[in-house]
């Protein structure tokens, strides 16, 4: 709550129990608390302010933003109250209103620099830049402070960076913020490194990249103090910029002396190095090489250079850098890029990569430092190379298996390098199936080995020899994907559940887990996977789709809706968090930080998972509980869901996924590239189109249930949603294009397969296959005709009666198509061999959805078809006419729901007969070909396919309890 201890409130005393009880979390006391002492002084605006915290916290927020409106109108000036007020309109993600508390306020008090301040850091929040300007200049007249000076520079630069015309930035507003800091330096008012930093940042967006260099390199520069090599690390970077490659190459020989491990700078050195070579610069006859001192411009000098590096090193007793050796092996691959024959007087590269084995061999880095040099071997060098290696891995006397074990971790180490490097390589997937369970048996050996070196570890701590677990199960998943043998994945469960006991922190084998099982189309044991990773913040964007993408297409719908609220809780956090984060910077003069502060909050809001798990909580939602139209209309209005205001970026959607936090040491031809990358974006986008499309459809359709008098009344319904047939059929138009194009991409790719270690395969290939789309666009194109059936009556529409009634049978084709796909055993054993069909519990996902979809739209084809119908009975009393005929329309919509019980009865029969098939599955009696296990591995395999089993179970009841809600809806649509 508010920070009271500096507050001089002679009401503080009083006060202080509802502070006390609101940050106990005892709201309703609070309330009360509130309540007592507005009795006694009505005049108390801050009881009535935190009362209204008080009703915010217990889900009363209309009552809490009338009682803060009351308060806000008198203008109050007391801190307590403001504070306050502060506190509810951000919990109310109202930061908008703040601001106007607060330039009230300093209009009452222009002289105080408390209410300024707090003006400035409220627009912060808000992002108005200009306002931002003029207050932090407004604050500056009052308490000339440097910091406020620079606040108003800054806002300028936001300004900038923030404006749709480039052109206006580089003209006026960043040589209006250069002059403000120009006329501090001249006045010689400059303080602190921070506005340094700023004056910085503001030449380099200009592109004075020469007056920022004389900058850096005068006295100003010397402010420049807080990181390591600041100044030398911008002089770098400027020097880059101008292309003057010979002081950026003397400039990184001098760091290379002081720190010859620093990896950034050999970099820099090669490029400047090799620049110079193609200009075929020289030094002037004066003899003087730059500014920075002498340059290396010939590959000779170059060599010369990294082996005095390295000579250096070997005359070192102590602990030797990586650096100075990993440089040489660049060396090469770049004279060997450039067609340099002096790359052979560096030595071989194989020789060269042994040495550094040697040396570094036993450190866990030593796999990737090596990894990046791979290239540099001819493919026929590869077994020569795992074999010298070899050589170097002291192994004891091999056992009764004809395995060597190390006797220690060092050892350990520098076998599990060499057994990563040769995976690497690609000698592990050029094996046959026989050489392959052979692989798996030494592995598992090590494993098991290894686990002695680590019985002191913590829970915490990771297993020594954990990554041989991890490979063994990567080789059963090649023998998997190779042989389409589902034991050897059942087998890759059980060793990953074992490496999970026995290293219960390893967040390798979690992930791993969670996307077998997963592609088994269990969920159930998924979700504890995700949440011990303990994931935190920007990982719920990178990692989240791992979970989400299987959550509601797996059929769990609940744990479904609150996987998608785990993540849109951290999303919906970020717009808050990010401006806090912002005020922190200007508070502290980190104004470097400030832009990517605002570029990271941009980034998320952009983000397309985010976008994904917004629309499909909604639908999860919306299936859930929305069964008839008056639910329907609730839901749609609780989600405030308006389709003709499209809030997706679509034109600014960021991939945020990381598709490489799965450990791999597989060969470059079978990695993720960038085409996989591409392809998955649009699998991805075309996906949310779709939904994000049948989202607004079922928005539009909730208007058009509304009776006829309210929808002809209103051109608007209450929630925002349309009911104009124009734009029922524009959405309709969209969808349908929408699907052409996703028939059309996955006709394409229908052979594109990406890494099973890459990106997730999206719901589109399946859905497609299931035929849901088409369907849900049929049964959505319904309400249009009906439309035109409403006005023109059922006298005038013989013609449009009859293509209504063959729509109704269309639709009801299509579903019995979708439930035949849904047809098999999800989990059979034969003969030794297990098989999972999980594509049927996804087609059964999709039969649901289209159901509920279908029923909203059966609804409003009854509200429309109820009147008529009447209508017409009305008249046969009137004329005494028997022989009138019912229409076609009528009669086929009562056929259509009768066809819709028995379509659901069909289909919770069918899930009946799975539940029963699973039910007496004997897993236990289930013997794995492939490879002998103890009966230790036999139980963690058991219990993972015991997990498979009964997530199975839960998916069916989940969605078999969601169709009885359908059939009870069904008999409620009756006209």
């Amino acid at each position: 709550m508010a920070a009271r201890g500096n507050v001089q409130d002679p009401n503080d005393r009083r006060l202080r129990p509802i502070y006390d009880y609101l940050d106990n979390g005892n709201n309703k006391m609070a309330i009360q608390q509130a309540d007592k002492l507005l009795k006694k002084h009505k005049d108390l605006h801050c009881a009535k302010v935190l009362k209204a915290i008080g009703l915010q916290r217990t889900g009363k927020q209309d009552e809490a933003f009338t009682l803060a409106q009351e308060v806000t109108v008198l203008e109050p000036t007391d801190d307590n109250s403001l504070q306050a007020l502060t506190i509810l309109y951000r919990e109310m993600h109202r930061p908008e209103l703040v601001t106007k508390l607060y330039e009230a306020a300093v209009r009452k008090v222009p002289t105080s620099e408390d209410y300024h301040s707090h003006l400035f850091m409220a627009y912060a929040r808000v992002g108005e830049y200009k306002k931002m300007q003029q207050a932090g200049m407004a604050l500056y007249k009052i308490v000339p402070k440097n910091p406020y000076y620079f606040w108003s520079v800054m806002s300028l630069v936001m300004q900038a960076i923030s404006a749709q015309d480039e052109k206006l930035s580089q003209t006026m507003i960043l040589p209006l913020a250069e002059r403000m800091v120009e006329k501090m330096v001249k006045e010689e008012k400059i303080e602190a490194e921070a506005e340094v930093q700023l004056y910085f940042m503001i030449l380099e967006r200009l592109g004075k990249y020469v007056e920022a260099l004389e900058m850096v390199q005068g006295p100003l520069g010397e402010k420049l103090t807080s990181e390591l090599l600041s100044r030398e690390n911008k002089c770098m970077m400027l020097y880059q910029r101008l292309e003057r490659w010979p002081e950026c190459n003397a400039l990184s020989c001098k760091l290379l002396l002081k720190n010859p491990d620093d990896w950034q700078f050999y970099l820099m050195y090669f490029d400047s190095l090799f620049h110079l070579m193609d200009q075929s610069w020289m030094p002037s006859q004066e003899g003087a090489h730059s500014a920075e001192g002498e340059v290396h411009s010939s590959v000779s000098q170059a060599i010369s250079f990294i082996e005095e590096r390295l000579d250096t090193e070997e005359a070192k007793e102590s602990k030797h850098l990586r650096g100075p050796y990993l440089a040489r092996l660049e060396l090469i691959k770049r004279l060997r890029e450039h067609s340099c024959p002096e790359a052979q007087q560096l030595g071989e590269p194989l020789e060269l990569m042994f040495q550094f084995f040697v040396k570094f061999g036993d450190k866990p880095c030593c796999i990737t430092d090596l990894k990046i040099f791979l290239d540099l071997l001819n493919p026929d060098q590869h077994v020569q190379f795992i074999n010298r290696l070899m050589e170097a891995v002291p192994l004891g006397t091999p056992g009764e298996d004809g395995v060597a074990l190390p006797a220690d971790t060092r050892a350990l180490q520098r076998h599990l390098c060499v057994t990563q490097l040769s995976r690497c390589l690609g000698l592990q997937h050029a094996l046959n199936t026989e050489g392959k369970l052979g692989v798996i048996k030494e592995l598992k050996a090590h494993y098991h080995h290894g686990l002695q070196f680590g019985k002191s570890c913590l829970k915490t701590e990771l297993q020594f020899s954990d990554l041989y677990c991890l490979m063994a199960a990567h080789v059963y998943i090649d023998l998997w994907t190779e042989t389409g043998d589902q034991n050897m994945l059942w087998l890759s469960l059980g060793m990953l559940e074992e490496g999970l006991a026995h290293s219960p922190s390893n967040a390798q084998f979690k992930l791993l887990l969670l996307l077998l099982y997963c592609r088994l189309g269990a969920f159930e044991p998924v979700v504890d996977l995700y949440c011990s990773l303990d994931a935190k913040h920007v990982q719920h964007d990178t990692i989240g789709y791992l979970l989400t993408r299987y959550a509601e297409s797996l059929g769990q719908f609940a744990a479904a809706s609150q996987s998608c609220n785990f993540s849109l809780r951290f999303f919906h956090s970020n717009q808050k968090d990010t401006s806090e984060y912002v005020i922190q910077a200007y508070k502290y003069g980190a104004f470097e930080k400030i832009p990517e502060f605002i570029g990271f909050r941009d980034r998320l809001n952009h983000s397309l998972h985010f976008a994904q798990v917004r629309t499909e909580r909604m639908l999860i939602d919306l299936f859930l509980e929305a069964d008839i139209s008056f639910t329907l209309e609730e839901s749609v209005k609780s989600m405030s869901l308006c389709p003709e205001e499209d809030d997706i970026p679509w034109d600014n959607l960021r991939d945020n996924r990381d598709l490489t936090v799965l450990v791999s040491w597989n060969p470059k031809d079978l990695q993720l590239n960038e085409q996989h990358r591409q392809c998955s974006v649009e699998d991805e986008t075309l996906w949310l189109k779709l939904r994000s499309l049948t989202l607004c459809l079922i928005g539009c359709i909730s208007a058009l249930s509304r009776p006829a008098s309210a929808r002809n009344s209103e051109k608007r319904t209450e929630n925002g949603v349309s009911a104009k047939p124009s734009y029922l059929q524009s959405l309709l138009s969209q969808l349908e294009n929408t699907l052409n194009q996703a028939a059309q991409f996955t006709e394409k790719h229908k052979q594109h397969q990406y890494p099973f270690l890459g990106p997730v395969p999206s719901r589109l290939t399946q859905a497609m296959s299931s035929s849901c789309c088409q369907c849900q666009l049929s049964s959505l194109q319904l309400p249009l005709h009906l439309q035109k059936l409403e006005t023109a009556g059922l006298d005038e529409s013989t013609e449009l009666q009859t293509q209504i009634s063959n729509r109704f049978k269309s639709v009801i084709v299509q579903l019995q198509d979708m439930l035949e796909k849904c047809k098999g055993d999800l989990f059979e054993v034969k003969h030794g061999q297990s098989k999972t069909q999980p594509s049927l519990l996804e087609n059964l996902v999709y039969f649901v959805e289209t159901v509920s979809i279908v029923l909203w739209v059966c609804n409003y084809c009854g509200s429309v078809l109820r009147p008529l119908k009447s209508s017409l009975q009305k008249k046969k009393k009137k004329k005494k006419d028997a022989s009138i005929v019912t229409p076609v329309v009528l009669t086929g919509f009562q056929e259509f729901n009768g066809s819709l019980q028995s379509l659901l009865s069909q289909s919770l029969e069918l899930i009946k007969r799975q539940e029963t098939s699973l039910t007496a599955l004997k897993l236990g009696s289930l013997t794995l070909d492939g490879q002998t296990q103890t009966e230790e591995e036999g139980t963690f395999t058991k219990s993972a396919m015991d997990k498979v089993q009964s997530s199975y179970l839960r998916s069916l009841l989940e969605i078999g309890e969601l169709l009885k809600k359908r059939v009870d809806v069904l008999k409620s649509l009756k006209i």
